[in-house]
């Protein structure tokens, strides 16, 4: 029976869903397709890549702004359509100085990672998910030099910490009891059992499979998982080199893997008042039966207990070129790859229940990003964009919170300046997903958790960004 709660237990692997790594940070550069790693962008170049900050002219330079992120997940499975629009809001904030000609340094508040989605509480994946939401804050204190008039070197550490929540109906493993039931009738049906005592187990073998006709296919148990990540550290270095003054430059910028680790994750199980009798008696039978292979429902170790997990926040590998063909012009392509084999599988390990593993099986991916600059008039700059974004994701590995597929996204933008040294910054994304079929597990391995969901995503977003930036 342990085995057949894996379907419950295994629900952690949704707590930093896939593709959770964000890449709306800045109103400016969304504008232009997310480029950056090649350009001289001053305290943004904390997060594009950190040599760029050798390159800051100011004393100050501060940039502030939010994304929000309105994504439409419409999924055609068995029983029609259902649909996750819940919106999600990554914030920024950049502070840096130049200290002097060759020594730059400055701190930033991102919110790199995260994801939300809500399919509702009773839509045909509702054991597989509800809604979930989770945030990972970085604060990334960087210093870079400036080692010749034409190359900058930066680095510092990105500082990661967050939370989640996360919910699931798991009414749906009352199918498991069925077992169970069997069991009591074929014991009743032993010729030289007691008639009476024959008669009662027969009569509790239906009120289980009763109960399980009555809640199986309902939300009317749930589970919410929620907890705190523990501070996790990455490295971020990067160097630009303008290969060409203020014409052509070249920049690389690579941050390491971060392991972010739940360490005292909580359980907790809410039963619908209409259901708490019945399932009293289920487990009342359960009990009499006396078989330590047989768990109450919903399971004790699952309500207020205690979890831990950990996932990797993948490698970057950022390489960019900007040209300057004329003064008003500034043309800009990046190639990010991501590092996201690395994850190959997530283990939880659930108090009293043991460890479990939820196979993953993502791949390395690379991102192509196309951004041009134009300025209209010294106050005004107008910004366009295009990139195309790999999945990790197998189709075979598709489930409601990872429903990600080859995404073509183009971008607009601009930046106005109704007095020197203020800027207010302004875009909008347009993203498609090419739509992915997700489909059941198939293997009978235990590692093999049948998380998926037959049926096909679409996934599109509406992504506008605001912000602002000062400098003197």
């Amino acid at each position: 029976m342990k085995k057949t709660l894996f379907a419950i237990l295994a629900t952690c692997s949704l707590l930093f869903a896939e593709s959770y790594q964000v890449n709306t940070l800045s109103a400016k550069q969304l504008g232009m397709g997310h480029t950056g790693a090649g350009q001289k962008l001053g305290s943004e170049s904390m997060h594009f890549n950190p040599g760029g900050l050798g390159f800051l002219d100011k004393t100050l330079d501060i940039s502030v702004g939010a994304t929000f992120i309105m994504p439409t997940v419409q999924f055609q499975g068995l029983q029609g359509k259902t649909e996750n629009t819940k919106m999600g809001t990554p914030l920024y904030v950049y502070a840096a100085s130049n200290i002097n000609d060759w020594f730059s340094a400055g701190l930033s508040f991102t919110t790199p990672y995260g994801n939300s989605a809500d399919y509702g509480k009773d839509w045909e994946g509702a054991d597989r998910l509800q809604d979930i939401s989770l945030s990972v804050y970085a604060l990334q204190p960087t210093v870079a030099f400036k080692v010749r008039d034409d190359i900058s070197i930066g680095v510092g550490p990105a500082i990661y910490f967050g939370s989640f929540e996360q919910n699931k109906a798991i009414s749906s493993s009352l199918g498991n009891y069925r077992p169970f039931a069997s069991g009591l009738r074929e014991t009743s049906q032993i010729p030289s059992l007691n008639p009476q005592l024959a008669g009662a187990l027969a009569a509790y073998a239906n009120i289980v499979d009763n109960t399980i006709d009555k809640y199986e296919h309902t939300s009317a148990v749930s589970a919410k998982f929620s907890g705190d990540a523990d501070v996790a550290v990455a490295a971020n270095v990067g160097i630009l080199y303008d290969l060409i003054p203020n014409k052509l430059s070249l920049g690389v910028a690579y941050r390491s893997e971060a392991k972010m680790k739940v360490a005292n994750g909580k359980s907790e199980i809410t039963v619908d008042g209409g259901a708490q009798t019945d399932l009293a008696t289920l487990n009342q039978i359960i009990t009499a039966a006396n078989n330590p292979a047989v768990p109450t429902f919903p399971p004790s170790a699952l309500n207020e207990g205690n979890f831990t997990a950990e996932l990797p926040l993948p490698a970057n590998l950022n390489t960019g070129i900007s040209f300057r063909p004329t003064e008003k012009l500034l043309l800009a392509f990046d190639w990010q790859m991501v590092f996201w084999g690395v994850y190959k599988e997530l283990v939880i390990d659930i108090d009293n229940l043991g460890q479990q593993v939820s196979q993953k099986k993502y791949h390395n991916t690379d991102a192509y990003r196309f951004g041009a600059q134009y300025t209209i008039i010294d106050q005004l700059d107008l910004r366009l964009g295009v990139y195309y974004d790999e999945t990790p994701v197998d189709d075979d590995y598709l489930t409601p919170e990872s429903p990600s597929t080859n995404k073509l996204g183009s971008t607009i933008g601009f930046s106005f300046r109704p007095i020197p040294n203020f800027s207010v910054d302004a875009s909008f994304l347009y993203s498609k997903g090419s739509g992915g079929f997700g489909r059941k597990s198939t293997s009978g391995s235990n590692a093999e958790k049948d998380d998926g969901l037959d049926g096909r995503y679409s996934v599109t977003a509406l992504v506008p960004s605001v912000g602002v930036s000062f400098n003197f």
